[in-house]
Formats: structure tokens, C-alpha cells, sequence
């Protein structure tokens, strides 16, 4: 598998806990009675960046979706970070990420993952081609693909839940309409997800 150079040099400060383990959660009745796994991924701001990972509440799937089936992930763009719930209710992950960096760039509402791909080629959209020619028509797997290791094509037309090149993109509007993760991220949600999960960005 390969890895960015940034990847390869994960900082000390990126630790996995589980969501029980937070007093904060527990303490207000957050964590739903049957969920036996939540995983929460964070990482500290790079020194003169102002991330927002940690900025982010337990969220019930409920309040989202009309059920499970295929299970459930909410893009979080404010607070950025994405949740996914697994169809039997037992699996509850929180990761940050990337968010779009303007308005333009913004979609919200209901989709679902359409395709999933692994080391997926690259290529710019018209519009990020008309913004800037000199883009290369496509970029092919490996470490300095913008879409990282993985990607979760969705139900609209040039959006996707992707793998990153650059570990500071987490936790900073750094998109053209997706949405990022940490590679080891998106490389675990991806075998968790299916054609036809259904997506929420918010």
C-alpha cells in the first residue's frame, strides 16, 4: 500500500479513542443504548492553521435518516467531520475531514455512494480546468493523487468521500465540493460502506 510522504510522517498528536471513553459524551447521554463500537480519529492543528476537528457532538442517525439500511454517513461541513453508522446499529465511527472551501463549492442534502473505487485515477473537473489550464488531465494512483486511496463516488455529478495527499487539508475548507479523509480513514470506511449507502451532507 502506498503512502504519502506526509502520511509516512504521521504527527504524535493523531490518537484513535473510543467515543465511550470520553466523559463528555457519556455524561450526556450521547452514546446510544446499543451501540458497542464508536471510533473517534482526531489530529491537532497544524501551528498557524485554524482546524476545527474537535469542535463536533455525538450525533443520532435518527435525526438524519428514516432508517439504516446500507447504513448511514453524515457529512458534517460546519463541524467538519463525517459519521457513519452500520446498518445493524453497532458500529458508530466519527472522522474529521475536509470540508468545500466556499459556498459555490457546496452541496447539501440527500445522495448515496454510487461507485467505490480503489487508487483511483484523478482527473480535474471542467470547472477547476477552466479556473486553471494548467492542470494535468489526470493524476494516476500514488501518493500525489488528490483523491488519495480511495474514493466514494456519490450521486452527484463530480462529488465524492476521497482519500487525501496532504495531511493539513484535514479540518480546513480545502475542497472543490468534496469531502477528505485521512487515507487509514477512508481505507477502513471504505469496507464498510456499500453501493447505495445513503449520504447526508449537512
Amino acid at each position: 500500500m502506498w503512502a504519502s510522504k506526509t502520511e509516512q510522517k504521521m504527527p504524535e498528536s493523531f490518537n484513535r479513542r473510543r467515543l465511550l471513553g470520553f466523559g463528555a459524551f457519556a455524561a450526556a447521554g450521547l452514546a446510544a443504548p446499543g451501540l458497542l463500537r464508536a471510533q473517534v480519529t482526531m489530529v491537532q492543528p497544524s501551528q498557524g492553521h485554524h482546524h476545527n476537528v474537535a469542535g463536533f457532538s455525538a450525533q443520532r442517525w435518527q435525526d438524519h435518516f428514516q432508517h439504516l439500511r446500507k447504513g448511514a454517513i453524515l457529512c458534517d461541513l460546519t463541524s467538519r467531520v463525517l459519521h457513519f453508522w452500520s446498518e445493524d446499529e453497532q458500529t458508530y465511527l466519527v472522522y474529521p475531514s475536509s470540508v468545500p472551501r466556499d459556498e459555490e463549492h457546496t452541496q447539501r442534502g440527500y445522495t448515496e455512494i454510487v461507485l467505490k473505487r480503489r487508487n483511483p485515477t484523478w482527473i480535474p473537473t471542467p470547472t477547476m480546468r477552466a479556473a486553471d489550464p494548467t492542470l494535468p488531465e489526470s493524476i494516476p494512483p500514488g501518493p500525489d493523487n488528490p483523491m488519495g486511496s480511495r474514493a466514494l463516488n456519490l450521486g452527484w455529478q463530480y462529488y465524492r468521500i476521497h482519500g487525501i495527499d496532504n495531511l493539513d487539508k484535514i479540518g480546513r475548507p480545502a475542497s472543490s465540493g468534496c469531502v477528505g479523509l485521512f487515507n487509514p480513514n477512508v481505507e477502513e470506511l471504505f469496507e464498510l460502506v456499500q453501493v447505495g449507502t445513503q449520504v447526508r451532507f449537512l
